[in-house]
């Protein structure tokens, strides 16, 4: 990778991400899928399991070839790295892609013609979405490593369902907890998505009902109780 820029092509750049966005996602979802095969099938489970490390190698090098058409055509060198933080993070952590739900929206907004969702609608289906695949995502990464370690209370992958449930919605019971290292971190990462994540649709809901309750004031006559 080099570090010297390269003359910036916004124009083919914005093209480039607004025809990829989508397969982009759909690719995710494959690579989920193929993750979730090696995860939770048997290990005796053949030809499945190789079939989904194939899924996984071929989709993650699809991320490979995006990432880097568009740091060449960013014409940042290896700033695009830090200044793209979002998506090199992504890029070694494909599990992280629902995080870019706001960029496929926009991507399928722009080759529609009708109207779009209103802020608030869009705000609280990015983050139902987005909660969504990421705690399937994670409760799929935290089974990985917990499942056989000693003392660890998620056993099954129903265990680790219900433990993503409570992390996101920042409830936390506490009958089941990851005790290895890989795992907690995941869990500290879900638990700062879940009280983002809460927030962004707990406030969208109250702002739109603020200016429900507004509008109905204005429909009223004046002097009117």
């Amino acid at each position: 990778m080099s570090d010297r820029p390269t003359a910036p092509d916004p124009a083919r750049l914005k093209e480039w991400e607004q025809r990829t966005e989508v397969p982009l996602f759909v690719s995710a979802l494959v690579f989920l899928t193929g993750y979730a095969v090696r995860v939770l099938a048997p290990v005796g489970a053949q030809p499945w399991r190789d079939i989904a490390l194939a899924l996984v190698a071929a989709t993650w090098l699809l991320f490979v070839v995006d990432y880097g058409v568009r740091l060449r055509l960013s014409g940042l060198g290896i700033r695009f790295v830090h200044r793209h933080w979002l998506d090199t993070a992504v890029l070694l952590l494909p599990l992280l892609r629902p995080l870019r739900m706001v960029k496929v929206y926009t991507a399928v907004q722009q080759r529609r013609a009708g109207p779009g969702l209103s802020l608030y609608a869009r705000v609280m289906t990015y983050a139902s979405l987005s909660a969504a695949l990421l705690g399937f995502s994670a409760a799929l990464a935290v089974y990985h490593q917990e499942q056989g370690a000693p003392g660890s209370t998620i056993r099954t992958f129903g265990d680790s369902l219900w433990w993503a449930c409570a992390t996101l919605t920042t409830v936390g019971y506490g009958d089941a907890v990851p005790v290895t290292p890989v795992g907690r971190v995941i869990a500290a990462f879900m638990m700062a998505c879940g009280l983002a994540l809460l927030g962004a649709v707990t406030g969208s809901f109250s702002s739109w009902l603020v200016e429900v309750f507004e509008r109905e004031d204005e429909k009223r006559p004046p002097g009117s109780a």
